[in-house]
């Protein structure tokens, strides 16, 4: 399983990805589910991936490589939902390549993306790709998506975040929003990745690496339980 947020606030974008998969307790690994499309001055894209990982590789490498049957990359096309839609396309080729094998091996067709950046004299924008490769766009009021093991870390992005809510504090969010889901769910794991884009700069802003020795990190993982046990403390029982 994996664990995959991303957000589009006012003053840009926040991804934060884990990077375990899991096939089986004896088939546990790490591979990077975030992927960035860049042009210097011109375009900058994050794409994060969740579901079957053969597929979810097959439809990087086509982006990657330019290859859709159409003529139609993430280079070339002239908007953000543009792009978005190369991406759905990008799945649906390898969903007719692929569809007939997985199905007689009893495999579902499993691929979800968060797919998010900035094309110049655009605005930052951010979709939730699905399998069938159709997608929506995030907005003011649902201004952040999630994919994979994502029950455990939306209580504090949905009393937190909002469209206004500054690009650090974001952040913070997003990894105390991760660490909530790695404390109940073995099948997300460390190392993390994250990436802070601001709004018009076309390049990342902070792109990190966390892994267990991260001292913010590790910070939040121990405060962020203390404060909780506190809260908890402070509320009178019921009577």
């Amino acid at each position: 399983m994996t664990y995959c947020v991303g957000l589009c606030l006012k003053d840009g974008l926040v991804f934060l990805s884990d990077t375990r998969t899991n096939a089986g307790v004896d088939q546990i690994g790490t591979f990077r589910k975030m992927s960035l499309f860049q042009k210097d001055k011109d375009r900058f894209f994050t794409l994060m991936s969740a579901g079957n990982l053969a597929i979810t590789q097959a439809v990087k490498e086509i982006l990657l490589q330019g290859q859709l049957l159409n003529g139609k990359n993430l280079w070339n096309v002239e908007s953000s939902h543009d792009a978005a839609v190369v991406i759905g396309d990008a799945i649906k080729q390898v969903y007719d390549r692929d569809h007939k094998a997985l199905e007689k091996a009893g495999i579902d067709f499993n691929c979800n993306l968060i797919f998010g950046g900035q094309i110049k004299d655009e605005r930052p924008r951010l979709f939730n790709i699905y399998s069938a490769g159709n997608f929506i766009e995030a907005t003011p009021e649902t201004c952040y998506f999630q994919i994979g093991e994502s029950k455990y870390g939306k209580p504090i992005l949905d009393r937190v975040i909002t469209f206004d809510t500054p690009l650090n504090l974001a952040t913070k969010c997003a990894l105390i929003s991760m660490d909530s889901t790695l404390n109940s769910n073995i099948s997300v794991g460390l190392p993390l990745d994250l990436l802070v884009y601001e709004k018009n700069s076309l390049q990342a802003s902070k792109l990190v690496t966390m892994d267990e020795s991260n001292p913010y990190f590790q910070m939040i993982h121990q405060l962020w339980g203390e404060k909780l046990r506190a809260a908890f403390n402070s509320i009178a029982e019921p009577s």
